[in-house]
């Protein structure tokens, strides 16, 4: 049982949070310029608003970000320091030498992909590998780095790890030691806050600050206005050409495309969970995916949640009121679009389903409605195992926690906050279930549709983006959804209309080897066949040009043939095609008294899997990083070992080496 309670902690984070090092970068990502001026150059920043502390991050999923501005607001106001904070993708580094003498900054830094920096710190990555090692170019800089990873993953915080090491032999100096958050254990929020403070006494003895006591100072001004609203707000669009109507290109993370999804349906329903495949168009986007790639989408709050957290803050009757956002720091910008509503803000743009965190939870004591609420909230935001029992366990988001434990609204607490402390909502990836050679106009994506009963309660936790997609699902087919989360399918002013929703394509490094003669092994339980259903499609359309193939093997994992088998006529078909030389092995760990995975028909297959290897097959692994990647590997190299009379090391070493080699790929969460 505590196992079962692990796992599904683990699961909560993952769902909500989003994942450190899941997927490739791209790193052709647009950003935007530095708030301040034109200049990009960082020097000149710091140098033009008197900074004398730089906070960088490098965020994918919008976590790195709150905890540089946690850190860079606790400079100033606990500290003393003149702090900036700064995304990295904002700037160029050619002239970091020249920054101010011991100028300190903070890398806050999260781990994406095979090892590799998230989108807006490739440059920055980039630079710092190129600068020339002689003279100690940054012998001027004092530094701290903190890492956002998972240890799931075989690169974990390598970039931290990296950058740390790249800092120290240009002569930087390091202020305190690395820190490291992990993911897999729900706890990477307790990392920081314990790093955190080691840093900043160390950080204070260095610089002979003196602490004062912590109180808010907002770094945002909030202005409401009297006018109604009309065509310059922004109610939920993403951007001021989806603002003004346009779709105009090159569409990326910055800018996506509204696209319709053609056709959505359920590959299986069961009484506990659901799974949906999604026809999404691209044709007049002009972009351009290879198969195993990634989908990004952006969800929408549900309405319900929506509600709720109004309500918990005495906006319910305000949600309307148009609201003006200006930063009081030169050097930070606005992390919404402006002008915008209270009910846009919550409903397009800050991800109000993520776990409450405890950082929120000793700001908003301050504001508390009454004396028991507010020690309330000090206990549980300083105690991190009460904290874990009594909110993370439920699946409590910030505003149905805080009605969970007060009837009162807290009316007093300031919208710049939320907004300091609410990440901005982020998009979604999902790997791409289709062959871009098969349907270059069209791409799919295979999800199970998100649902967990939460333990000695009757809430459910639902999945954000799964749940959208399910209720268009819904809608597209007229069918009754079966819950009351209430998504606002139509859009800002209806824009997302006959069922779009804005993606981009992320590019990937999982793919199908260049030499259609190699043979492929793919292990793929549950939804992890997604991008193994691309390479077949692809492989069997070049077999149909008389094209030679060599052997795909497909390892898929399910509970049993009747209930969840994805794909199962596709499947049969393309296997009994001869030229396409598909073998497909299923592992139903249900149907027998003993559970059976797809690691035990690796067993199974020994023999086969060493042929195909040495024949110079391409390994690839998709679906959980947690246990079934592990498991897997490990079985592999078992096999290699066993099938050539070497070592269990040397197995593992084969499959190193592969790897190495680009011939052994995950794409796991």
């Amino acid at each position: 049982m505590a196992f079962l309670y692990s796992v599904l902690l683990a699961s909560f984070f993952f769902l909500l949070m989003g994942q450190y090092q899941r997927r490739k970068k791209n790193r052709n990502t647009a950003t935007d310029p530095p708030p301040s001026s034109a200049s990009r150059s960082v020097v000149e920043t710091m140098r033009a608003n008197d900074k004398n502390c730089v906070v960088f991050y490098g965020s994918q999923t919008g976590t790195a970000e709150i905890f540089a501005s946690r850190l860079a607001k606790e400079g100033s106001q606990r500290f003393g320091l003149r702090t900036m904070l700064a995304d990295l993708g904002e700037y160029d580094y050619d002239d970091l030498r020249a920054l101010p003498p011991d100028t300190l900054a903070f890398f806050i830094l999260a781990t994406y992909g095979e090892g590799e920096p998230t989108d807006n710190a490739v440059n920055f990555y980039d630079t710092l590998q190129e600068l020339a090692d002689e003279d100690n170019p940054l012998s001027s800089m004092r530094y701290v780095v903190f890492g956002l990873g998972n240890d799931n993953y075989a690169n974990y915080n390598a970039v931290a790890r990296k950058v740390d090491a790249r800092l120290a032999s240009l002569g930087a100096t390091r202020a305190s030691k690395v820190g490291e958050g992990n993911d897999a254990t729900g706890m990477m929020e307790d990392h920081f806050m314990a790093w955190k403070e080691e840093a900043w006494m160390e950080i204070r003895e260095h610089y002979e600050l003196e602490e004062s006591a912590a109180m808010y100072h907002p770094h945002l001004a909030i202005t409401e206005s009297p006018s109604a609203i009309n065509d310059s707000i922004y109610l939920g669009e993403l951007n001021k050409s989806q603002l003004e109507g346009r779709q105009d290109g090159p569409f990326s993370s910055q800018n996506p495309f509204l696209a319709t999804i053609v056709e959505s349906r359920e590959l299986f329903q069961q009484k506990d969970r659901n799974c949906l495949h999604v026809e999404i168009d691209i044709a007049s986007s002009g972009m351009r995916y290879e198969t195993g790639d990634h989908v990004a989408i952006w969800p929408v709050n549900p309405g319900k949640e929506v509600d709720c957290i109004l309500q918990v803050f005495g906006l319910k009757e305000k949600r309307n009121t148009v609201i003006d956002i200006q930063s009081l720091d030169p050097t930070v910008k606005n992390p919404i679009p402006t002008p915008t509503t209270y009910d846009a803000a919550f409903r397009y743009y800050l991800d109000i389903c993520a776990p409450v965190s405890r950082q929120l939870l000793t700001s908003l004591a301050h504001f508390a409605p009454d004396e028991d609420t507010k020690s309330e909230l000090h206990r549980l935001g300083k105690d991190k195992d009460a904290f874990h029992q009594e909110i993370i366990s439920k699946y409590y988001s910030t505003g149905y926690f805080l009605q969970s434990i007060t009837n009162k609204c807290f009316y007093n607490v300031p919208f710049s906050l939320l907004l300091e402390n609410i990440a901005r909502l982020q998009p979604r990836f999902y790997s791409i279930s289709s062959s871009a050679q098969t349907q270059p106009r069209q791409l799919s994506i295979t999800t199970i549709v998100d649902s967990v009963q939460v333990l000695g309660s009757q809430r459910t936790f639902k999945g954000l983006t799964t749940n959208y997609l399910y209720a268009l699902k819904c809608a597209q087919n007229k069918e009754l959804a079966h819950d009351d989360l209430n998504y606002d399918i139509g859009g800002p002013r209806t824009k997302y209309c006959d069922f779009k929703i804005p993606i981009y394509v992320r590019h990937s490094n999982f793919r199908l080897p260049s030499d259609t003669s190699r043979p492929i092994i793919m292990v793929g339980p549950g939804t992890g066949i997604a991008p193994f259903r691309a390479f077949i499609q692809e492989r069997v359309n070049i077999s149909l040009r008389n094209a030679h193939v060599g052997e795909s093997l497909l390892f898929f994992g399910c509970r049993n043939r009747r209930d969840d088998f994805l794909y199962e006529e596709e499947l049969t078909k393309w296997e009994s095609d001869p030229r396409n030389r598909l073998r497909v092995i299923v592992a139903f760990s249900r149907e027998t008294e003993k559970k059976v995975y797809v690691q035990h028909k690796l067993h199974e297959s020994a023999v086969l899997v060493n042929q195909l290897v040495d024949q110079g097959a391409y390994i690839y692994i998709c679906g959980d990083g947690a246990r079934m990647a592990r498991e897997v590997k490990a079985e592999l190299g078992h096999i290699i070992a066993e099938q050539r009379g070497m070592a269990r090391e040397e197995g593992d070493g084969v499959i190193k080496s592969m790897k190495d080699q680009g011939r052994y790929q995950e794409d796991v969460w």
